[in-house]
C-alpha cells in the first residue's frame, strides 16, 4: 500500500485549499446568515474545474480521478460545506450519471455547460413519501409516443432554484414497481415546471434546497436517460458514487472544525496557561485527529476502488457512515473546546456543527448505509 499522494493530487489539494481560503472564507458567515450563495463563486468554481472534475475533457471536464475529487471536496468543505454540497451533486450525481449513462447527444448537449459551471445540475429523487424508500416514486412520467408527460413533486432538492438542468426520477410503469422507473433530463423554464418554497434549514444554509413541482411537463423522448425502465438502477448506481462525495464533505467539515480547535487551544488561556496544556483538551484533540485520519482512509479507499473499476458499494457506504458520524462528533467537541465562543457565529464551529448533521441524512441515512453494508456482507 502506498499512502503517498502523487504530485497531481497534491496540486489539486493546493488549488482547492487556495480557492477555499481566498474566495470562500471571506463572507462564509454572511452567506450562511443570508441563506444565499454568490453566483459569482459558482462561476469561479466552474472556471477552476471543480464542477466537472471527473468528466472527460472532450466535454469540458477535468478528466481527473475520484481521489482528486474527494481531495478537493475535503478542502472546500473545510471552509464552506454549502459550496461542498453543490459541488458534490453537480459532480457525483449529475455529471457522472450523464457521462456514464447518457447518450452521445445528451452528453454533447449538456455536459460542457455543466462541467464548466455555465449550468448547475440538480438530482431529483426524493419525494414527500419517497426518501429512504426510493422505490415508492409517485412522480409519474406518462409515455405519449414521442414525448413523456411528467406530473409530481420532488422534495429536498439541492440547487433546486439555482439549477438549470434537473435529472428527474419518475415512475412510468407503476405495475412494474422499481423496474418501471425512468430518469429524465428536464430543463428549467419548461412549461409546467415550477420551483416551490426554499427550505429554511438548520445547516448548509447557503445552499438552496427547494421543492420542485411538475404539472404536465412535456419531455422529449430523447431526454430519457438509458433504456426504458432502467431509472432505478441509474439512481442507485449514481448514489453509490455520490456517497463518496458526501463522505468527503463530512471529512472536510470534521477537519475544518479540528483545525480551528487546535489553533484556538494554543491561543486561549485558563488558569495561567494555554488550554492545550490541559490534559482534558489534549485528549479531545487526540481523539479528533485519530477519528479524522480513520475517516480519511475509508474515504480514500472507496475512491481508489472506484478508480480501479472494482466493487466499491460497501466501501462507499462505510466511508459515508463513519465520516458523517465523525463530522457530527468532532464538531460537537469543537464547540465544547471553544466554550462560550463556540456558541457564536464568529468562531465558525457552531456553523460546522449545524452543517455536519445533514451528512448523516442525505444521499442515504446512516441507517440505510448500515443496511447496504449488511447486504454486502451477507451476499
Amino acid at each position: 500500500m502506498d499512502f503517498n499522494l502523487s504530485e497531481e493530487h497534491l496540486a489539486v489539494m493546493a488549488a482547492a485549499r487556495d480557492f477555499a481560503q481566498n474566495e470562500l472564507l471571506p463572507g462564509v458567515i454572511e452567506r450562511d446568515t443570508a441563506q444565499s450563495f454568490d453566483p459569482g463563486l459558482i462561476r469561479k468554481m466552474g472556471d477552476l474545474g471543480f464542477l466537472g472534475m471527473m468528466i472527460d475533457p472532450q466535454y469540458g471536464g477535468g478528466g481527473m480521478d475520484t481521489l482528486s475529487y474527494v481531495i478537493a471536496m475535503e478542502e472546500i468543505s473545510k471552509i464552506d460545506a454549502s459550496a461542498g454540497v453543490m459541488m458534490s451533486v453537480n459532480n457525483s450525481l449529475v455529471c457522472w450519471g450523464l457521462q456514464h449513462y447518457g447518450s452521445d447527444a445528451q452528453k454533447q448537449k449538456y455536459l460542457p455547460s455543466l462541467a464548466t459551471g455555465q449550468m448547475i445540475g440538480a438530482f431529483c429523487l426524493s419525494e414527500p413519501e419517497a426518501g429512504s424508500d426510493a422505490t415508492s416514486q409517485h412522480t409519474l412520467a406518462e409515455d405519449k409516443g414521442d414525448h413523456y408527460l411528467i406530473n409530481g413533486t420532488k422534495n429536498w432538492i439541492t440547487s433546486g432554484s439555482s439549477s438549470s438542468v434537473c435529472l428527474v426520477v419518475a415512475q412510468t410503469y407503476p405495475d412494474k414497481k422499481h423496474k418501471g422507473i425512468n430518469v429524465f433530463i428536464v430543463e428549467k423554464g419548461w412549461e409546467g415546471f415550477s420551483v416551490g418554497k426554499k427550505e429554511d434549514k438548520m445547516g448548509i444554509r447557503a445552499s438552496d434546497t427547494n421543492t420542485l413541482m411538475f404539472s404536465d411537463v412535456k419531455v422529449p423522448k430523447e431526454n430519457r436517460i438509458g433504456d426504458d425502465g432502467s431509472g432505478f438502477k441509474f439512481a442507485m448506481t449514481t448514489l453509490n458514487g455520490g456517497r463518496i462525495g458526501i463522505a468527503a464533505q463530512a471529512l472536510g467539515i470534521a477537519t475544518g472544525a479540528y483545525e480551528l480547535s487546535l489553533k484556538y487551544s494554543k491561543e486561549r488561556k485558563t488558569f495561567g496557561k494555554p488550554i492545550s496544556e490541559h490534559q482534558a483538551i489534549q485528549f479531545k484533540l487526540a481523539e479528533m485527529a485519530t477519528k479524522i485520519e480513520a475517516a480519511r482512509l475509508l474515504v480514500y479507499k472507496a475512491a481508489r476502488l472506484k478508480d480501479a473499476g472494482k466493487d466499491y458499494i460497501q466501501a462507499a457506504a462505510m466511508a459515508k457512515l463513519y465520516a458523517s458520524d465523525v463530522a457530527m462528533w468532532v464538531t460537537t467537541e469543537a464547540v465544547q473546546i471553544h466554550g462560550g465562543y463556540g456558541y457564536v457565529k464568529e468562531y465558525h464551529v457552531e456553523r460546522m456543527m449545524r452543517d455536519a448533521k445533514i451528512t448523516q441524512i442525505y444521499e442515504g441515512t446512516s441507517e440505510i448505509q448500515k443496511l447496504v453494508i449488511a447486504r454486502e456482507l451477507l451476499k
